[in-house]
């Protein structure tokens, strides 16, 4: 089986993109012209070196890409449906085509508004037009090499009894594939079949489902349980929400499972698809791009005011300026979380301890610096990498996570995004002094992961720059 190289596939949808926004503003121009100047041939309008059609070459196709990055065109590159991107590309296609008339087109000199209804079918057609075909000889070369069995998904399977061996035999069964690739299994109660043992490994036990997940790529996960099994159910799916894998399962258990759910089919084989996304596409897109954004200005704009923290925590107490320390980031990716130090050196030499309100441990400037959240400024740089965004659930170390899990263990929801420099519990609830006081801070972050929009993201940026300014933070 050939190894996917999503990165190349995107950067070959990007480029066909690219091409048919460059050819179709071209063709659109030469059109414009023609009706105002019906005797103009094409190469006196190539040639005459209008500023709008240099502009247009440039920026244009810039445009379409960007606007094809935020509606989510380019994620999940080889789960395309040809129907969906038919659907996708079209209303795509009519909103970039209003939004250049009424930014560039409007203001033109017209003979009659009927130029206005013609040039506009025109660029909307030769655009959507030339776009879908190269999209669709993409599309259909990838569903080819699936059906082929020439690429695939690494597909785990979480159950190991009837109902997984049956799944497994059904769907291999197929002579055309959906793109399974079946690398293993998880043991739920202990027991497994052994025929089923004797096509896949066995991955461990749901003690070690997100472990198997993260270290064997996978991609796609289908629960098969028995009758038995059923009081595991929502532990299973609680972890495997934590991860970036797609959720299926056996219909048999849908009056057990909550949430927003859809059937899909896999050639003759009826499977319940859940939905995990936290935003839509273009939500997730625009809050990445505000991320990227907001942090790069930050650190320009704040860079005075790096250099005199930094100095100022130098000269107040001994040891280093920043503080790095390990969290647990999204889909429990451990990463590196940057600070202003607020403590003193080897505060914590004899093992993890939360800080509270009379704690020694913290520098007087460090009290100060945690009261208006300065300490938290480096990680701006933490949200450029990836490890973080402006706005989610508090990341925490793995030596509380282990605890806070005994006592909710809906915690691992918190995975499903990216953690952040501020959060809905940290502006409600601020800093957490032990593991009690966590669980409670959770429950601000669970609300917010199941209402995440970008309207309440910048709700939250409003109450913490307020804290800040009144220096109200625990």
């Amino acid at each position: 089986m050939k190894e996917k190289r999503p990165r190349l596939q995107v950067v070959k949808y990007m480029s066909s993109d690219y091409l048919a926004a460059l050819f179709a503003w071209i063709l659109f121009f030469i059109f414009r012209k023609k009706l105002v100047i019906s005797d103009i041939t094409n190469l006196d309008i190539l040639t005459s070196g209008e500023p709008t059609l240099i502009f247009g070459i440039i920026f244009i196709p810039i445009f379409w890409i960007l606007l094809y990055y935020i509606a989510g065109e380019y994620d999940n590159i080889y789960h395309k449906s040809r129907l969906k991107e038919l659907g996708g590309t079209a209303f795509i296609s009519l909103l970039g085509v209003v939004i250049i008339f009424f930014v560039l087109i409007l203001d033109d000199d017209i003979v009659t508004y009927r130029n206005y209804y013609k040039s506009f079918l025109y660029l909307l057609g030769v655009h959507f037009g030339l776009t879908y075909t190269f999209r669709l000889l993409h599309t259909n070369a990838t569903a080819k090499q699936i059906q082929n069995r020439e690429i695939g998904f690494a597909t785990l399977i979480i159950g190991s009894g009837e109902q997984a061996l049956k799944l497994y035999n059904d769907i291999t069964s197929k002579p055309k594939s959906a793109g399974e690739h079946f690398v293993g299994y998880i043991k739920i109660n202990g027991s497994h079949n052994t025929e089923l043992a004797s096509r896949i490994p066995c991955m461990g036990t749901i003690d070690n489902l997100i472990e198997a997940i993260n270290s064997n790529k996978i991609e796609e996960v289908i629960i098969a349980v028995e009758p038995d099994e059923k009081p595991k159910l929502q532990e299973i799916i609680i972890k495997v929400k934590s991860t970036p894998v797609e959720i299926r399962a056996v219909p048999d258990i849908l009056d057990i499972i909550s949430g927003n759910v859809r059937m899909s089919s896999i050639f003759g084989v009826p499977l319940i698809e859940l939905s995990h996304d936290t935003m839509p596409a273009w939500q997730a897109n625009i809050k990445r791009l505000m991320d990227v954004t907001v942090s790069a200005i930050a650190i320009c704009l704040l860079s005075p005011f790096y250099l005199i923290i930094g100095l100022c925590v130098k000269l107040s107490s001994k040891g280093p300026i920043f503080y790095l320390q390990e969290r647990m980031g999204r889909y429990g990716k451990p990463f590196n979380i940057i600070k202003f130090r607020t403590m003193i050196v080897d505060a914590e030499k004899y093992g993890p301890a939360l800080s509270s309100d009379g704690d020694p441990r913290i520098t007087r400037l460090g009290r100060f610096m945690r009261k208006v959240r300065l300490d938290e400024l480096p990680q701006f740089i933490n949200v450029l990498k990836g490890d973080m965004s402006l706005v989610g659930p508090r990341p925490e170390r793995a030596f509380y996570i282990e605890q806070i899990v005994q006592k909710a263990p809906h915690y691992f929801t918190v995975f499903k995004v990216r953690p952040g420099i501020t959060s809905w519990g940290q502006v409600k609830y601020g800093y957490a002094e032990n593991v009690d006081e966590m669980v409670d801070r959770l429950k601000y972050d669970i609300i917010y992961l199941e209402n995440m929009s970008l309207y309440l993201d910048i709700k939250i940026l409003i109450y913490t720059i307020k804290t800040v300014l009144e220096g109200s933070g625990k």
